[in-house]
């Protein structure tokens, strides 16, 4: 019933299996993985005919967390997986960019891949296990992919590389970067790392690249054994498109790609396409070529044109050099009452950022397959349409948008101070205003200017570079800061962020079937020169943290209790914190082990809230006088309460200097005192002595009480 196939091998200290026959047998490829204890199922399948009326290739990659696969429930009122989550997301974007450059030109039929993850150990992260078996599916499935891939995630521990470290052994960790790429080269990088310097982060690639190797190699011993027959995709010849297109248009597009101002240079080669369009494909009359195939052509001599340029002059779109970066302008405080702000233009590019600190109450819950866990850092990027020129839709996050965040939080997260030292929830939004070009590096330099002008304490300021490349043949060219027709007409999207101390985040991807150590080398150099460009501009703005939080940002100071005294400060059913935070107005957070958190913008009410607080959970001192409240009086004394919760008994002999017959005749209940804490009894009761003091003017009525020493006398 099963034609089972499996290939295994040892991959950095443990098994690696792939498998093929047994599970989804009706998809065009389908492999089931496992690493450690961790289990994944890829599927492949391709629609038999092309997609009509597109100029693109639609693939969808899907990436799936099943709660079961780690013994969980989902949580949530329907119990059951719904919408992708933000790592779920992220790691779909992770799988589709080293795959995407890698399928045949002209491959226009719909192509999903899925990967679910099964089973997870809680070790062995399914990220690096679901692109091998993506791989692994796509080469089996006959579509026209040329794989396979490989990938790897590396540490650096103890100034040691670590080839797919463990959950517990990344914890202390330096570097979080994954690697993906083919044989010859690599394709695609993410990475998060503690200011390390470039030499290390390339030499971070060069070894998980080289660690993969093994898995390509299986891949393709799998593939010898249960690869489906490739399909047929034969290459049209459109030379006789693009030599009539270059007739017509390539002046025009010329002089189209040296005008600077983004709008007036997409009128103009929009003009020429018009103009194209009207000749080999006119209203009226018989046209020479297919509509859709002079659209192709001619986005592809679009490229060549802006590429030919840069290759034979060295000078760009907007007139730049390839490595000068485009005028800056940073503005911080922008915002009058938002706790932090900055806008920050680059060229065409600009980002409005604002920072707000928030309590415990903000921290975001996290449902994830190894448990629920809270995140007290959260940056959210939007990209409204308004910021290109154009109408649109506005609606949830996509992908971009949530790709674009979470490269922004990996450069500025290793440079926040630890949440003990400075425990306040922050998010921090970034408004993308204008684009052409690199927002996500725009976010990453307001981010780190806002949280400045809040008065966050970062440990250094960060700012972030996207570079390209223009590569043909053996001729290639590194370009600082890329505007937008550079992006998407250019092989690579480069980004790197930073200190100046070292690199923070990391993330590339390829257009191409990959580029080679030697330029991977040249654009970190020319990166950390810009970066430190910027670094330079930002500077002018704000060079560190504010001393002071901005004035509309709750203050939050930490004090610790005994953990035996949580119950006293929080009272039965929560009845005493709750009076505390309606009468002070300051928000109380206790945990677990004894640490109180107390927010509020006004500092008298921070200060009311702690005394409260102390006042219920510290000890009292002997020989300290405590101001209190008499709550019974008995023949033999007063029991009054002073310190919170706590209740003592001033006996007769300490009410007054001189003899007294009756406890009435000096205090009276509910009456106010202070108290001299004498000790404790043999049974551990307080004993006290007291002064008696006026309701209304709080004046002593009487003289101190007397001593042990005087009682003893006596």
């Amino acid at each position: 019933m099963f034609d089972i196939q499996r290939v295994e091998l040892d991959w950095a200290g443990k098994k690696l299996t792939l498998e093929t026959g047994r599970v989804a047998r009706q998809a065009d490829g389908a492999v089931l993985a496992t690493y450690g204890e961790t289990t994944v199922l890829a599927t492949v399948v391709a629609a038999k005919e092309p997609k009509p009326g597109i100029d693109f290739m639609p693939l969808t990659v899907n990436y799936q967390e099943k709660a079961y696969a780690a013994g969980r429930i989902p949580g949530g009122y329907f119990k059951r997986e719904g919408r992708p989550s933000e790592r779920e997301t992220l790691i779909s974007r992770l799988i589709d960019r080293p795959i995407r450059p890698l399928f045949v030109d002209g491959w226009r039929c719909d192509t999903q891949v899925i990967i679910t993850v099964l089973s997870h150990d809680l070790e062995n992260d399914p990220d690096i296990v679901s692109m091998v078996a993506a791989s692994a599916a796509l080469t089996l499935s006959g579509v026209p992919f040329m794989g396979p891939v490989g990938a790897a995630r590396v540490a650096y521990i103890g100034g040691e590389y670590k080839v797919n470290p463990t959950s517990a052994e990344m914890e202390g960790s330096d570097l979080d970067l994954v690697v993906a790429g083919t044989a010859d080269a690599v394709l695609m990088v993410e990475s998060e790392a503690k200011e390390l310097p470039e030499d290390v982060m390339l030499g971070a690639v060069m070894h998980g690249h080289a660690h993969f190797q093994p898995v390509i190699d299986a891949i393709i011993r799998l593939a010898e054994k249960a690869a489906k027959e490739p399909r047929n995709l034969e290459a049209a010849d459109v030379s006789d498109v693009e030599k009539a297109v270059l007739e017509i248009a390539e002046a025009d597009l010329r002089a189209a790609y040296q005008i600077v101002e983004k709008q007036d240079r997409y009128a103009a080669v929009d003009a020429a396409k018009a103009k194209v369009m009207a000749a080999l494909c006119p209203e009226e009359g018989e046209a020479r070529f297919e509509a859709e195939k002079v659209k192709a052509v001619f986005k592809e001599v679009q490229a060549k044109i802006v590429r030919w340029n840069i290759l034979d002059t060295g000078t760009r779109i907007d007139g730049r050099d390839v490595t000068t970066v485009r005028q800056i302008v940073a503005q911080a405080g922008f915002l009058p009452r938002a706790h932090g702000s900055a806008l920050f233009t680059r060229g065409e590019t600009q980002a409005l950022v604002v920072a707000t600190l928030g309590t415990g109450d903000d921290e975001q819950f996290i449902d994830s397959l190894e448990g629920t866990y809270k995140e007290t850092f959260l940056l959210h990027y939007n990209f409204p349409p308004y910021s290109v020129g154009e109408t649109g839709r506005i609606g949830s996050p996509g992908r971009r948008e949530i790709g674009h965040g979470k490269l922004a939080w990996r450069a500025i997260h290793p440079m926040l101070p630890p949440h003990h030292e400075f425990p306040y929830t922050i998010r921090v939004v970034s408004e993308i205003t204008e684009s052409n070009g690199s927002s996500s590096m725009a976010t990453v330099c307001g981010a780190s200017l806002s949280l400045m002008d809040a008065g966050v304490p970062l440990r250094r300021p960060v700012a972030g570079i996207a570079m390209g490349l223009i590569l043909e043949g053996e001729r290639y060219a590194v370009l600082s800061d890329i505007l937008g027709d550079e992006d998407h007409l250019g092989d690579m999207d480069f980004k790197v962020a930073g200190t100046d101390q070292g690199v923070t985040a990391l993330q590339m991807d390829i257009k191409i079937a990959g580029i080679t150590e030697e330029i991977m080398r040249v654009a970190l150099d020319q990166a950390k020169a810009g970066r430190m460009h910027i670094l330079g501009e930002m500077g002018k703005a704000l060079s560190g943290a504010r001393a002071e939080l901005g004035q509309y940002a709750p203050r939050i100071e930490t004090i610790k209790i005994p953990q035996d005294k949580i119950r006293e400060v929080i009272g039965s059913g929560g009845k005493v914190i709750r009076e505390i935070v309606e009468k002070t107005g300051a928000k109380v957070d206790i945990s677990d082990d004894g640490t109180v958190k107390v927010a509020s913008s006004d500092l008298k009410s921070i200060t009311a809230a702690i005394n409260w607080i102390k006042g219920i959970a510290a000890e009292p001192e002997v020989g300290v006088i405590y101001e209190g409240t008499v709550v019974k009086t008995t023949d033999f004394g007063a029991f009054v309460n002073f310190f919170g919760s706590r209740d003592g008994l001033v006996h007769i002999s300490q009410l007054a200097p001189q003899r007294v017959q009756k406890v009435t005749d000096v205090v009276k209940e509910g009456q106010k005192v202070k108290v001299k804490l004498l000790g404790f009894d043999e049974r551990g009761k307080v004993r006290l002595s007291m002064k008696v003091v006026d309701q209304e003017t709080g004046e002593d009525l009487e003289a101190k009480g007397k001593s042990d020493a005087e009682t003893a006398a006596e």
